[in-house]
């Protein structure tokens, strides 16, 4: 089986989940036999060479390439990476009323009608929660025939990691995180140091600075804090990454909404504490093993994390997390969804 994986063009500029979610589950799916490619702009493409497309995130920035597979009826998997805090109705309206203005001045697309029309080409829909699944069902319409929840998932070196590397470099240990961009409001950084600056406890925040004004509200803050150390994006890959993880005590994500934070899994698989948003599907993950936090509310933060902080320690996230969402494990799903659309 011969596989072409494909996402938006910046993928490996913004970094976060989506390229940590393909480039591992092409890792995976390898290691079944699977061939992988991932697309070339500048190559010739040649469609009789892969048995499927694999396409990551359905949106406007993935558009053009769903666009132009679709004709040549290379079937299309995609992960659409799609989540709003807006109904499945309030989706239905907005696309209900891009047709008919489309109907008067064609070229007219709302978010929404352009990630309809990538699901409609694609043959079937990966989302990642049960959530995001019924947001694709009643929402955009599409057929829960064609819809299978897989999971992100986790790499197994962040359970073997040694806190050593980060405790060196830094003289740190037993602290909190965040680790994810501190530009994007949907990450909701902002809120996070706010809390973190009425906790009297080491705190550290790794993440890219896009050098937005959102960004830099967030260093700001930090530096009003003498227990915040902020350091800047660490590759996915990175050992240094892996030991920052080991050495948290807390791992905080009061995201707008997460699906469900990559960054989370592998903290949690490392043995910190979580705190996290409840919106996005972060529950089918982290069950009642993790605190959720009201992502608007600064005090409803910074209490869930003192919470984890007081909390006695145990292992049953860490084994929940092993048992059911390494990427090996998301893998072999991908992968029997594969055979099963070659199969139709």
């Amino acid at each position: 089986m011969k596989i072409l994986f494909t996402s938006y063009e910046a993928l490996a500029i913004l970094r976060g989940g989506p390229k940590t979610q393909l480039l591992q589950t092409k890792f995976e799916l390898e290691k079944l036999g699977v061939k992988v490619d991932l697309f070339d702009m500048w190559e010739s493409f040649n469609p009789a060479k892969y048995d499927l497309v694999h396409l990551f995130a359905a949106n406007i920035s993935t558009h053009s390439i769903a666009r132009n597979l679709f004709p040549l009826k290379l079937p299309i998997v995609t992960s659409p990476i799609f989540f709003t805090q807006h109904s499945s109705l309030f989706i239905k309206s907005i696309i209900k009323s891009e047709n008919i203005i489309k109907s008067i001045r064609p070229g007219f697309y709302t978010d929404y009608g352009i990630t309809k029309q990538i699901c409609d080409w694609s043959k079937h829909l990966l989302p990642n929660t049960i959530a995001e699944a019924k947001l694709i069902s009643g929402g955009l319409g599409q057929s829960k025939n064609k819809i299978t929840v897989v999971p992100n998932g986790v790499s197994e070196r962040f359970l073997k990691s040694s806190k050593k590397l980060f405790k060196n470099k830094f003289g740190l240990d037993d602290f909190i995180l965040f680790v994810g961009h501190i530009g994007p409001h949907r990450k909701n950084a902002l809120n996070l140091i706010k809390a973190l600056q009425k906790i009297d406890y080491p705190s550290v925040v790794i993440g890219r600075n896009d050098n937005s004004q959102y960004a830099q509200q967030c260093i700001s803050e930090s530096k009003k804090s003498k227990n915040i150390l902020m350091l800047d994006h660490i590759d996915n890959s990175s050992n240094l990454l892996a030991s920052a993880f080991k050495c948290a005590k807390v791992f905080a994500l009061p995201s707008l909404y997460e699906t469900p934070g990559i960054a989370a899994l592998e903290a949690g698989l490392a043995g910190a504490k979580i705190v996290i948003t409840p919106f996005g599907g972060t529950k089918d993950y982290f069950k009642n093993f993790a605190q959720y936090v009201n992502p608007f509310d600064v005090d409803d933060i910074r209490k869930g994390i003192e919470n984890k902080l007081n909390e006695t320690p145990n292992s049953d996230l860490q084994n929940h997390i092993k048992n059911n969402f390494l990427w090996k494990n998301v893998a072999e799903q991908t992968l029997e969804v594969y055979k099963s659309v070659l199969n139709k």
